[in-house]
Protein backbone atom coordinates (compact mmCIF):
# COMPACT_ATOMS: atom_id res chain seq x y z
CA UNK A 1 0.00 0.00 0.00
CA UNK A 2 2.01 2.40 -1.74
CA UNK A 3 -0.56 4.51 -2.92
CA UNK A 4 0.28 7.80 -0.74
CA UNK A 5 -1.25 10.70 -2.74
CA UNK A 6 -0.77 14.42 -2.01
CA UNK A 7 -4.16 16.45 -1.65
CA UNK A 8 -6.08 19.57 -1.57
CA UNK A 9 -8.76 19.01 1.19
CA UNK A 10 -12.14 20.99 0.15
CA UNK A 11 -14.28 21.69 2.42
CA UNK A 12 -16.42 18.25 2.78
CA UNK A 13 -13.00 16.35 2.93
CA UNK A 14 -12.12 18.62 5.72
CA UNK A 15 -15.51 17.68 7.60
CA UNK A 16 -14.77 14.53 6.60
CA UNK A 17 -11.73 13.76 8.19
CA UNK A 18 -12.32 16.13 11.10
CA UNK A 19 -15.53 13.72 12.21
CA UNK A 20 -13.02 11.14 11.99
CA UNK A 21 -11.00 12.92 14.41
CA UNK A 22 -8.03 12.37 12.44
CA UNK A 23 -7.20 16.09 11.60
CA UNK A 24 -3.82 15.67 13.02
CA UNK A 25 -2.86 13.37 10.12
CA UNK A 26 -2.76 15.37 7.63
CA UNK A 27 0.98 17.39 6.91
CA UNK A 28 -0.01 21.04 5.75
CA UNK A 29 2.46 22.32 3.61
CA UNK A 30 3.13 26.24 2.74
CA UNK A 31 0.92 27.78 0.64
CA UNK A 32 2.43 27.86 -2.73
CA UNK A 33 2.40 26.41 -5.97
CA UNK A 34 5.92 24.96 -7.43
CA UNK A 35 6.57 24.54 -11.08
CA UNK A 36 9.76 22.80 -12.94
CA UNK A 37 11.37 25.02 -15.32
CA UNK A 38 11.39 24.12 -19.10
CA UNK A 39 13.94 26.12 -20.29
CA UNK A 40 15.78 25.64 -17.43
CA UNK A 41 16.32 22.27 -16.21
CA UNK A 42 16.79 21.40 -12.74
CA UNK A 43 14.99 24.63 -11.80
CA UNK A 44 11.85 25.21 -10.18
CA UNK A 45 9.33 28.70 -9.53
CA UNK A 46 6.99 29.30 -7.08
CA UNK A 47 3.48 31.28 -6.60
CA UNK A 48 3.87 32.40 -3.02
CA UNK A 49 0.56 33.04 -0.84
CA UNK A 50 1.31 35.63 1.25
CA UNK A 51 -0.38 34.59 5.14
CA UNK A 52 -2.94 37.14 6.02
CA UNK A 53 -4.02 38.42 2.47
CA UNK A 54 -7.52 37.50 1.87
CA UNK A 55 -8.71 35.84 -1.88
CA UNK A 56 -8.97 36.55 -4.05
CA UNK A 57 -5.91 39.21 -3.66
CA UNK A 58 -3.80 36.38 -2.63
CA UNK A 59 -3.79 34.92 -5.88
CA UNK A 60 -3.55 38.19 -7.90
CA UNK A 61 -0.36 39.11 -6.03
CA UNK A 62 1.18 35.21 -6.33
CA UNK A 63 0.83 35.26 -9.54
CA UNK A 64 2.36 38.96 -10.14
CA UNK A 65 4.86 38.71 -7.91
CA UNK A 66 6.47 35.07 -9.68
CA UNK A 67 8.54 36.87 -12.50
CA UNK A 68 9.59 34.10 -14.40
CA UNK A 69 6.92 32.42 -15.72
CA UNK A 70 4.67 34.80 -17.73
CA UNK A 71 5.24 38.28 -18.18
CA UNK A 72 3.29 41.71 -16.80
CA UNK A 73 2.07 42.09 -20.45
CA UNK A 74 0.49 38.54 -20.46
CA UNK A 75 -0.85 38.59 -16.87
CA UNK A 76 -3.03 41.53 -17.87
CA UNK A 77 -4.32 39.67 -21.07
CA UNK A 78 -5.10 36.61 -18.88
CA UNK A 79 -7.15 38.61 -16.41
CA UNK A 80 -10.53 39.76 -18.33
CA UNK A 81 -11.88 36.75 -19.54
CA UNK A 82 -12.17 35.33 -15.91
CA UNK A 83 -13.87 38.28 -14.86
CA UNK A 84 -16.98 36.79 -15.95
CA UNK A 85 -16.47 33.57 -13.51
CA UNK A 86 -15.84 36.20 -10.64
CA UNK A 87 -19.54 38.38 -11.56
CA UNK A 88 -21.92 35.71 -13.12
CA UNK A 89 -20.37 32.63 -10.83
CA UNK A 90 -20.84 28.73 -11.49
CA UNK A 91 -23.96 29.38 -14.34
CA UNK A 92 -20.60 31.24 -16.34
CA UNK A 93 -18.39 28.54 -15.42
CA UNK A 94 -20.92 25.61 -16.72
CA UNK A 95 -21.59 27.00 -19.69
CA UNK A 96 -18.05 27.00 -20.79
CA UNK A 97 -18.28 23.09 -20.82
CA UNK A 98 -18.80 22.74 -24.45
CA UNK A 99 -15.31 24.35 -24.58
CA UNK A 100 -11.60 23.39 -24.11
CA UNK A 101 -9.39 24.59 -22.70
CA UNK A 102 -7.64 25.95 -25.86
CA UNK A 103 -10.71 26.88 -27.29
CA UNK A 104 -11.38 29.24 -24.31
CA UNK A 105 -8.14 30.71 -24.69
CA UNK A 106 -8.82 31.36 -28.32
CA UNK A 107 -12.25 32.85 -28.22
CA UNK A 108 -11.42 35.24 -25.15
CA UNK A 109 -7.91 36.50 -26.71
CA UNK A 110 -5.80 34.79 -23.62
CA UNK A 111 -2.02 35.18 -24.31
CA UNK A 112 -0.97 31.43 -25.96
CA UNK A 113 2.20 31.29 -23.62
CA UNK A 114 -0.18 31.01 -20.59
CA UNK A 115 -1.08 27.08 -21.73
CA UNK A 116 2.43 26.25 -22.14
CA UNK A 117 3.40 28.23 -18.70
CA UNK A 118 0.10 26.86 -16.60
CA UNK A 119 -2.45 25.94 -18.25
CA UNK A 120 -0.77 22.63 -19.35
CA UNK A 121 0.53 21.90 -15.67
CA UNK A 122 -3.26 22.36 -14.44
CA UNK A 123 -4.79 19.99 -17.32
CA UNK A 124 -2.56 17.35 -16.33
CA UNK A 125 -2.66 17.55 -12.67
CA UNK A 126 -6.79 17.91 -12.55
CA UNK A 127 -7.90 15.42 -15.33
CA UNK A 128 -4.62 13.69 -16.47
CA UNK A 129 -5.11 15.09 -20.42
CA UNK A 130 -3.78 17.63 -22.06
CA UNK A 131 -5.55 21.27 -22.04
CA UNK A 132 -6.63 20.66 -25.79
CA UNK A 133 -8.99 17.85 -24.43
CA UNK A 134 -10.21 19.22 -21.27
CA UNK A 135 -13.27 21.03 -20.33
CA UNK A 136 -12.70 24.40 -19.55
CA UNK A 137 -15.44 24.21 -16.73
CA UNK A 138 -12.98 21.99 -15.08
CA UNK A 139 -10.21 24.46 -14.98
CA UNK A 140 -12.82 27.24 -14.11
CA UNK A 141 -13.90 25.35 -11.13
CA UNK A 142 -10.65 25.21 -9.87
CA UNK A 143 -9.79 28.87 -10.68
CA UNK A 144 -13.24 29.64 -8.86
CA UNK A 145 -11.90 28.01 -5.42
CA UNK A 146 -8.65 29.94 -5.80
CA UNK A 147 -10.08 33.21 -5.53
CA UNK A 148 -12.65 32.06 -3.45
CA UNK A 149 -10.97 30.58 -0.69
CA UNK A 150 -7.81 31.83 1.29
CA UNK A 151 -6.48 28.68 1.34
CA UNK A 152 -8.04 27.08 -1.45
CA UNK A 153 -4.36 25.97 -3.30
CA UNK A 154 -2.56 25.21 0.12
CA UNK A 155 -1.58 21.35 -0.05
CA UNK A 156 -1.98 19.20 2.81
CA UNK A 157 -0.39 14.85 2.38
CA UNK A 158 -1.61 12.55 4.44
CA UNK A 159 1.03 11.67 7.05
CA UNK A 160 0.64 7.46 5.60
CA UNK A 161 -0.96 5.05 3.67
CA UNK A 162 -4.30 5.64 3.07
CA UNK A 163 -5.93 2.02 4.54
CA UNK A 164 -4.14 2.34 7.51
CA UNK A 165 -4.26 6.23 8.08
CA UNK A 166 -7.67 6.97 6.50
CA UNK A 167 -9.58 4.23 5.62
CA UNK A 168 -9.65 1.85 8.60
CA UNK A 169 -10.62 5.24 10.59
CA UNK A 170 -13.54 5.36 8.29
CA UNK A 171 -14.24 1.56 9.04
CA UNK A 172 -14.28 1.83 12.52
CA UNK A 173 -16.37 5.36 12.35
CA UNK A 174 -18.88 3.02 10.34
CA UNK A 175 -18.79 -0.12 13.07
CA UNK A 176 -19.25 1.92 15.86
CA UNK A 177 -22.74 3.74 14.52
CA UNK A 178 -23.63 0.07 14.41
CA UNK A 179 -22.82 -0.53 10.80
CA UNK A 180 -20.56 -3.31 9.39
CA UNK A 181 -18.14 -3.33 6.35
CA UNK A 182 -17.45 -6.43 4.05
CA UNK A 183 -14.30 -6.61 1.63
CA UNK A 184 -13.49 -8.94 -1.08
CA UNK A 185 -17.09 -10.09 -1.58
CA UNK A 186 -17.80 -9.03 -5.10
CA UNK A 187 -21.48 -8.36 -6.42
CA UNK A 188 -22.11 -10.56 -9.07
CA UNK A 189 -25.74 -9.41 -10.39
CA UNK A 190 -28.21 -6.81 -9.16
CA UNK A 191 -30.78 -8.67 -9.36
CA UNK A 192 -34.67 -6.90 -10.36
CA UNK A 193 -38.61 -7.66 -9.58
CA UNK A 194 -40.46 -7.33 -12.92
CA UNK A 195 -41.37 -3.85 -12.49
CA UNK A 196 -37.49 -2.97 -12.66
CA UNK A 197 -37.38 -2.56 -8.43
CA UNK A 198 -33.92 -3.97 -7.08
CA UNK A 199 -35.23 -7.80 -5.98
CA UNK A 200 -31.83 -8.13 -4.32
CA UNK A 201 -27.99 -8.09 -4.94
CA UNK A 202 -26.58 -11.65 -6.04
CA UNK A 203 -23.11 -11.97 -5.04
CA UNK A 204 -20.29 -14.26 -6.13
CA UNK A 205 -20.79 -16.82 -3.18
CA UNK A 206 -24.39 -17.08 -3.95
CA UNK A 207 -25.57 -15.30 -1.32
CA UNK A 208 -28.47 -12.77 -1.76
CA UNK A 209 -28.49 -9.62 0.17
CA UNK A 210 -31.52 -7.42 0.32
CA UNK A 211 -31.52 -3.84 1.37
CA UNK A 212 -33.94 -1.33 2.46
CA UNK A 213 -31.58 1.13 0.32
CA UNK A 214 -29.22 0.74 -2.40
CA UNK A 215 -26.25 3.06 -3.04
CA UNK A 216 -23.90 2.84 -5.94
CA UNK A 217 -20.26 3.76 -5.58
CA UNK A 218 -19.34 2.23 -8.28
CA UNK A 219 -16.71 3.76 -11.18
CA UNK A 220 -18.74 4.55 -14.37
CA UNK A 221 -17.46 2.20 -16.31
CA UNK A 222 -18.15 -0.95 -14.06
CA UNK A 223 -21.62 0.59 -13.45
CA UNK A 224 -22.40 0.21 -16.74
CA UNK A 225 -20.89 -3.77 -17.01
CA UNK A 226 -23.47 -4.25 -14.01
CA UNK A 227 -26.74 -2.38 -15.24
CA UNK A 228 -29.70 -4.76 -15.49
CA UNK A 229 -31.90 -5.31 -18.58
CA UNK A 230 -34.52 -3.93 -17.20
CA UNK A 231 -32.95 -0.56 -16.80
CA UNK A 232 -31.00 -0.20 -20.16
CA UNK A 233 -33.47 1.44 -21.96
CA UNK A 234 -34.27 4.11 -19.26
CA UNK A 235 -32.89 7.43 -20.77
CA UNK A 236 -31.05 7.86 -17.29
CA UNK A 237 -28.94 5.00 -17.38
CA UNK A 238 -28.27 5.85 -21.26
CA UNK A 239 -26.61 9.19 -20.61
CA UNK A 240 -23.77 7.03 -18.75
CA UNK A 241 -22.55 6.16 -22.83
CA UNK A 242 -21.54 9.43 -22.68
CA UNK A 243 -18.92 9.20 -19.72
CA UNK A 244 -15.55 6.95 -19.37
CA UNK A 245 -12.75 6.37 -17.27
CA UNK A 246 -9.63 8.07 -18.59
CA UNK A 247 -6.20 6.48 -18.10
CA UNK A 248 -3.59 7.09 -15.65
CA UNK A 249 -0.37 5.72 -14.43
CA UNK A 250 1.55 6.07 -10.83
CA UNK A 251 4.96 5.63 -10.83
CA UNK A 252 7.19 5.03 -7.34
CA UNK A 253 10.67 4.99 -7.37
CA UNK A 254 13.33 4.27 -4.60
CA UNK A 255 17.03 6.19 -4.87
CA UNK A 256 19.71 4.81 -3.70
CA UNK A 257 20.59 8.86 -2.15
CA UNK A 258 18.83 12.13 -1.56
CA UNK A 259 17.90 13.93 -4.39
CA UNK A 260 16.93 17.89 -4.12
CA UNK A 261 14.05 17.82 -2.00
CA UNK A 262 11.07 19.98 -1.86
CA UNK A 263 8.70 19.79 0.71
CA UNK A 264 5.54 19.94 -1.31
CA UNK A 265 3.72 19.15 -4.86
CA UNK A 266 5.79 19.48 -7.76
CA UNK A 267 4.21 20.48 -11.22
CA UNK A 268 6.73 19.12 -13.43
CA UNK A 269 5.39 20.27 -16.72
CA UNK A 270 6.55 17.62 -18.67
CA UNK A 271 5.38 16.10 -21.78
CA UNK A 272 5.15 12.81 -19.83
CA UNK A 273 4.65 13.58 -16.17
CA UNK A 274 2.09 15.34 -14.31
CA UNK A 275 2.99 16.00 -10.69
CA UNK A 276 5.24 14.35 -8.42
CA UNK A 277 6.42 14.46 -4.85
CA UNK A 278 9.35 13.75 -2.68
CA UNK A 279 8.00 11.39 -0.34
CA UNK A 280 11.09 10.97 1.60
CA UNK A 281 10.33 14.82 2.90
CA UNK A 282 6.56 15.04 2.24
CA UNK A 283 5.42 12.12 4.25
CA UNK A 284 6.33 10.80 7.84
CA UNK A 285 5.79 7.35 7.09
CA UNK A 286 8.36 7.15 3.82
CA UNK A 287 10.93 9.82 5.67
CA UNK A 288 14.44 9.00 4.89
CA UNK A 289 17.35 11.26 5.45
CA UNK A 290 19.62 9.28 3.53
CA UNK A 291 17.85 8.48 0.18
CA UNK A 292 14.84 9.58 -2.04
CA UNK A 293 11.36 7.99 -2.78
CA UNK A 294 9.73 9.85 -5.40
CA UNK A 295 6.05 9.12 -6.40
CA UNK A 296 4.61 10.09 -9.78
CA UNK A 297 2.09 11.22 -11.50
CA UNK A 298 2.31 9.65 -16.04
CA UNK A 299 0.26 11.56 -18.10
CA UNK A 300 -1.20 11.64 -20.51
CA UNK A 301 -0.35 7.95 -21.17
CA UNK A 302 -2.58 6.68 -23.61
CA UNK A 303 -4.30 7.92 -27.00
CA UNK A 304 -7.56 7.50 -24.96
CA UNK A 305 -6.44 11.06 -22.63
CA UNK A 306 -4.98 12.53 -25.91
CA UNK A 307 -1.42 11.11 -25.37
CA UNK A 308 0.78 10.36 -28.63
CA UNK A 309 1.44 6.65 -27.17
CA UNK A 310 0.29 4.13 -25.31
CA UNK A 311 1.74 3.42 -22.79
CA UNK A 312 -1.05 1.57 -21.06
CA UNK A 313 0.86 -1.18 -23.50
CA UNK A 314 3.91 -0.86 -22.52
CA UNK A 315 6.64 -2.81 -19.99
CA UNK A 316 7.02 -1.47 -16.91
CA UNK A 317 10.63 -1.08 -18.00
CA UNK A 318 9.75 0.93 -20.69
CA UNK A 319 7.67 3.53 -18.83
CA UNK A 320 10.45 3.64 -16.36
CA UNK A 321 13.23 4.80 -18.55
CA UNK A 322 11.13 7.39 -19.98
CA UNK A 323 10.19 8.54 -17.09
CA UNK A 324 14.12 8.27 -16.05
CA UNK A 325 14.83 10.82 -18.95
CA UNK A 326 12.49 13.07 -17.73
CA UNK A 327 14.09 13.15 -14.22
CA UNK A 328 17.11 13.57 -16.22
CA UNK A 329 15.94 16.67 -17.06
CA UNK A 330 14.42 17.80 -13.71
CA UNK A 331 17.54 16.57 -11.81
CA UNK A 332 20.21 17.37 -14.75
CA UNK A 333 23.56 17.10 -11.86
CA UNK A 334 21.72 14.19 -9.94
CA UNK A 335 20.83 11.38 -12.01
CA UNK A 336 23.16 9.10 -12.74
CA UNK A 337 24.21 7.71 -16.57
CA UNK A 338 22.79 4.34 -15.99
CA UNK A 339 23.45 1.79 -18.61
CA UNK A 340 19.97 -0.11 -17.31
CA UNK A 341 18.11 3.07 -18.64
CA UNK A 342 19.29 3.91 -22.26
CA UNK A 343 16.89 7.42 -21.88
CA UNK A 344 20.22 8.43 -19.24
CA UNK A 345 23.02 8.30 -21.30
CA UNK A 346 23.70 12.05 -22.07
CA UNK A 347 24.26 12.14 -18.29
CA UNK A 348 27.40 14.16 -16.67
CA UNK A 349 29.67 12.57 -14.42
CA UNK A 350 28.64 14.21 -11.66
CA UNK A 351 25.21 12.79 -11.51
CA UNK A 352 25.37 9.58 -9.14
CA UNK A 353 21.98 8.79 -8.06
CA UNK A 354 20.72 5.05 -9.48
CA UNK A 355 17.36 3.87 -9.02
CA UNK A 356 16.93 1.10 -6.58
CA UNK A 357 13.82 -0.25 -7.32
CA UNK A 358 10.16 0.66 -8.72
CA UNK A 359 6.17 0.28 -9.20
CA UNK A 360 4.08 0.95 -11.92
CA UNK A 361 0.75 1.09 -10.71
CA UNK A 362 -1.42 1.39 -13.66
CA UNK A 363 -5.30 2.37 -13.66
CA UNK A 364 -6.67 1.69 -16.83
CA UNK A 365 -10.02 3.31 -16.21
CA UNK A 366 -9.83 5.94 -13.56
CA UNK A 367 -11.52 9.27 -13.19
CA UNK A 368 -13.98 10.08 -16.02
CA UNK A 369 -12.99 11.78 -18.89
CA UNK A 370 -13.80 15.78 -18.47
CA UNK A 371 -13.81 16.76 -21.97
CA UNK A 372 -16.29 19.03 -23.50
CA UNK A 373 -19.35 18.27 -23.83
CA UNK A 374 -19.88 15.67 -20.30
CA UNK A 375 -21.08 17.51 -17.23
CA UNK A 376 -24.95 17.86 -19.23
CA UNK A 377 -24.75 14.01 -18.71
CA UNK A 378 -23.49 13.44 -15.24
CA UNK A 379 -26.50 11.95 -13.37
CA UNK A 380 -28.27 12.82 -10.32
CA UNK A 381 -27.93 11.12 -7.13
CA UNK A 382 -31.67 9.93 -7.19
CA UNK A 383 -32.80 7.51 -10.23
CA UNK A 384 -35.63 6.37 -11.52
CA UNK A 385 -35.26 3.39 -9.70
CA UNK A 386 -36.94 2.99 -5.94
CA UNK A 387 -34.54 2.88 -3.00
CA UNK A 388 -31.56 2.95 -5.57
CA UNK A 389 -29.26 6.09 -5.38
CA UNK A 390 -26.21 6.88 -7.58
CA UNK A 391 -22.89 7.93 -5.80
CA UNK A 392 -19.73 8.91 -6.98
CA UNK A 393 -17.49 11.69 -8.23
CA UNK A 394 -18.78 11.02 -11.86
CA UNK A 395 -22.35 12.10 -10.87
CA UNK A 396 -23.55 15.46 -10.95
CA UNK A 397 -21.87 18.14 -8.19
CA UNK A 398 -19.43 20.99 -8.78
CA UNK A 399 -15.87 18.89 -8.39
CA UNK A 400 -14.75 16.82 -11.29
CA UNK A 401 -13.52 13.39 -10.73
CA UNK A 402 -11.70 13.62 -7.54
CA UNK A 403 -10.94 12.77 -4.32
CA UNK A 404 -13.30 15.95 -3.05
CA UNK A 405 -15.92 14.97 -5.55
CA UNK A 406 -16.46 11.34 -4.08
CA UNK A 407 -16.55 13.06 -1.18
CA UNK A 408 -19.60 15.15 -1.87
CA UNK A 409 -21.03 12.59 -4.61
CA UNK A 410 -21.45 10.50 -1.46
CA UNK A 411 -22.45 13.57 0.66
CA UNK A 412 -25.47 14.34 -1.91
CA UNK A 413 -26.00 10.73 -2.20
CA UNK A 414 -26.93 10.22 1.99
CA UNK A 415 -29.07 13.46 1.68
CA UNK A 416 -31.54 11.69 -1.16
CA UNK A 417 -31.42 8.78 1.25
CA UNK A 418 -31.66 10.80 3.79
CA UNK A 419 -34.82 12.57 2.48
CA UNK A 420 -36.50 9.45 1.70
CA UNK A 421 -36.44 8.10 5.03
CA UNK A 422 -38.40 11.07 6.34
CA UNK A 423 -40.73 10.68 4.00
CA UNK A 424 -40.27 13.68 1.68
CA UNK A 425 -41.14 13.65 -1.90
CA UNK A 426 -38.24 12.36 -3.93
CA UNK A 427 -35.59 15.11 -4.61
CA UNK A 428 -35.38 15.61 -8.40
CA UNK A 429 -33.77 13.71 -11.12
CA UNK A 430 -31.69 15.87 -13.47
CA UNK A 431 -32.36 16.81 -16.65
CA UNK A 432 -31.63 14.50 -19.14
CA UNK A 433 -30.85 15.50 -23.37
CA UNK A 434 -33.08 14.69 -26.03
CA UNK A 435 -30.35 12.94 -27.53
CA UNK A 436 -30.08 10.77 -25.17
CA UNK A 437 -34.13 10.16 -24.83
CA UNK A 438 -34.40 9.39 -28.43
CA UNK A 439 -31.35 6.68 -27.82
CA UNK A 440 -32.97 5.39 -25.45
CA UNK A 441 -36.14 4.31 -27.59
CA UNK A 442 -33.82 2.43 -29.75
CA UNK A 443 -31.32 0.87 -27.81
CA UNK A 444 -31.46 -2.85 -27.60
CA UNK A 445 -31.40 -4.28 -24.01
CA UNK A 446 -29.33 -7.33 -23.36
CA UNK A 447 -27.78 -9.07 -20.40
CA UNK A 448 -25.79 -7.75 -18.22
CA UNK A 449 -21.60 -7.97 -18.72
CA UNK A 450 -21.00 -8.42 -15.45
CA UNK A 451 -17.59 -7.42 -13.99
CA UNK A 452 -14.93 -10.28 -14.49
CA UNK A 453 -12.26 -11.75 -13.14
CA UNK A 454 -10.60 -10.76 -9.39
CA UNK A 455 -8.00 -7.50 -7.75
CA UNK A 456 -8.30 -3.99 -8.69
CA UNK A 457 -8.13 -3.90 -11.88
CA UNK A 458 -11.29 -5.58 -12.73
CA UNK A 459 -13.18 -3.13 -10.80
CA UNK A 460 -11.96 0.02 -11.92
CA UNK A 461 -8.86 0.46 -9.34
CA UNK A 462 -5.24 0.34 -10.10
CA UNK A 463 -2.58 -2.55 -9.73
CA UNK A 464 0.58 -3.40 -11.16
CA UNK A 465 -0.17 -5.41 -14.32
CA UNK A 466 1.11 -9.12 -14.55
CA UNK A 467 0.70 -11.47 -17.06
CA UNK A 468 -3.19 -12.70 -15.34
CA UNK A 469 -4.61 -9.55 -14.98
CA UNK A 470 -3.19 -8.48 -18.22
CA UNK A 471 -5.14 -10.86 -20.28
CA UNK A 472 -8.43 -10.46 -18.45
CA UNK A 473 -7.64 -6.26 -19.57
CA UNK A 474 -7.10 -7.10 -22.95
CA UNK A 475 -10.26 -9.50 -23.08
CA UNK A 476 -12.89 -6.98 -21.34
CA UNK A 477 -10.84 -3.20 -22.77
CA UNK A 478 -9.28 -4.26 -25.54
CA UNK A 479 -8.91 -0.29 -26.69
CA UNK A 480 -6.11 -0.27 -24.04
CA UNK A 481 -4.36 -2.74 -26.47
CA UNK A 482 -5.16 -0.55 -29.44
Amino acid sequence: NIDVRPHDPSPSSRFCIFQLGIHDRLQWKIHQMIFAMQELPGEFTTFDFIPGIPAPFNFGLAILMNQKMLTLQEKIQTAPPLLPMLIQGQDFIDAQDELSVTDFMRKYGMPERINSEVFIAMAKALDFIDPDKLSMTVVLTAMNRFLNESNGLQMAFLDGNQPDRLCEPMKEHIERGGGSVIVNTPVKEIVTNEDGTIKHLLMRSGEKVEADEYVSAMPVDIVKRMLPKKWQTMPYFRQFDELEGIPVINLHMWFDRKLKAVDHLCFSRSPLLSVYADMSVTCKEYEDPDKSMLELVFAPCSPIAGGNVNWISKTDEQIIDATMGELARLFPTEIANDDRWPSTSKQGPNGQARLEKYAVVKVPRSVYAAIPGRNKYRPSQTTPIPHFTMAGDWTSQKFLGSMEGAVLGGKLAAEVVSNRALGNPEMPIKEIQQNIVNAAKEYEAREPLGVKGEGAIAFGGGAQLKKDNEALLREVDAVQFA
